[in-house]
């Protein structure tokens, strides 16, 4: 077994709607970007693990998606292991790779996720099949009971609280209850998470891989169409395309890419989520228990930090989660400045999800794309200073009152 396990390489596409370009053609458009980064030959590589959602709701390719996608790049006839996993898809997947390199099964291997989100003619299906990250026959019931109280709350505050045209995903219906909660519990305001959502389209306008690339001021986002109170369209993640792929070996593989820039895994952990009678503690608590633990390190000592923001409110809730600050305190902590660029501990410098936009299978693997760029001091204007200890914390679905899956990675420069 060997401890230290590296990311080689990462490559991505930027997001976007692409109408045009089906999974292998993004898939491929994605690697070719990798091996950019570095030149690593397709025959050596080991295993692949392929992270994606939707391809067999919408087109009907279930069960081999990997081997579909990867064999016209030429790699084919390696163990390849389908990832499905909801939103953490991509970290999931990362997580596989980094467990059997650790465990010394393999020296080189891929992970890659590629998604086809935006499909305009068959809008209801696409919403339909995001729902299908949840318990689906719970969620229908539960999200009546959320559309209706978002409605009577907005009336309540003098928003309009119904979205007038195109629908949205009910995973919006379970962001927004969850914020109207942390309202009454805690005093946080709409305006807060307008101030996280305007930070991260500052961030978003100066990353070229970004699906969204253009600022927001606190004002036009909290006066943007209300998708479910309090959550304005500006707030939430949009539908888009993409992928997203790394290398992870181990370091008897680096000797033979003297001129690669690695960063090394300092921790890996994948947890699911629970029920509320479980008696365990939520699943972004247990998580980053963990990962600080296999890591040696605190909260205090990460430099720069991508959360799964579906919604400005759930950046705000892993404030929490991960320690970033006290529980409670996730509106006041993005007032403070500490998440923006040059504040103490900036999030999301990519944009998140809100911006950088959220093909579901990629988007974990897009967090590592942005961590490595960022230690490697590659992130341009948006490059965090001195950053040399990096998380990325990617969820998935619901189950009880929280996330379904949720892997969190920590890494560090060399």
């Amino acid at each position: 077994m060997s401890d230290d396990v590296y990311i080689l390489g990462s490559g991505m596409i930027r997001f976007n709607k692409y109408p045009e370009k089906n999974i292998k053609q993004m898939a491929a458009e994605a690697m070719g970007e990798l091996i950019a980064d570095v030149p690593v030959d397709k025959k050596d590589i080991e295993a692949a693990w392929f992270s994606n959602a939707g391809w067999g709701i919408y087109d009907g390719q279930h069960c081999i998606r990997g081997q579909v996608a990867l064999a016209p790049m030429g790699i084919q006839g390696i163990p390849i292991t389908n990832v499905e996993n909801a939103c953490a898809g991509g970290a999931t997947a990362l997580h596989a790779a980094w467990t059997a390199v650790r465990a010394g099964l393999y020296d080189l291997v891929l992970a890659i996720g590629a998604e086809k989100v935006f499909t305009a003619t068959e809008r209801q299906k696409m919403f339909d099949g995001f729902l299908s990250g949840t318990d689906v026959e719970f969620s229908r019931a539960m999200i009546e009971i959320f559309q209706a109280d978002a409605k009577k709350q907005a009336a309540e505050a003098g928003e309009g609280g119904e979205e007038k045209e195109g629908g949205h995903s009910g995973f919006m219906d379970i962001y927004a209850m969850g914020a109207r909660l942390h309202m009454q519990v805690y005093g946080t305001t709409q305006e807060q998470l307008a101030i996280i959502a305007s930070k991260n389209r500052c961030n978003g306008a100066l990353n070229p891989m970004a699906q969204f690339q253009k600022e927001m001021s606190v004002e036009e986002i909290l006066a943007d169409k209300m998708v479910a109170y309090p959550l304005t369209r500006a707030m939430c993640a949009p539908i888009g395309d993409g992928a997203a792929a790394a290398f992870v070996c181990s370091e008897r593989a680096l000797e033979r890419f003297p001129d690669a820039r690695p960063v090394r895994i300092r921790a890996s952990v994948l947890a699911s989520g629970c029920l509320p009678d479980s008696g365990l503690d939520t699943i972004g608590r247990r998580a980053s228990r963990a990962v600080y633990e296999m890591a040696g390190l605190g909260p205090q000592d990460l430099d720069v930090v991508e959360v799964h923001d579906a919604t400005a409110y759930g950046e705000l809730m892993q404030y929490e989660e991960l320690g970033l600050c006290e529980p409670g305190g996730g509106g006041p902590h993005a007032e403070s400045g500490a998440t923006r660029l040059g504040g103490k501990q900036p999030v999301n410098p990519s944009g998140g999800l809100e911006c950088r936009g959220h093909p579901i299978g990629a988007s974990g693997l897009a967090q590592i794309y942005e961590l490595v760029q960022q230690l490697r001091g590659d992130a341009g204007p948006r490059q965090v200073e001195g950053a040399r200890i990096a998380m990325a914390e990617n969820g998935g679905g619901f189950i009880g009152l929280g996330e379904a899956a949720m892997g969190i990675h920590i890494m560090e420069k060399l």
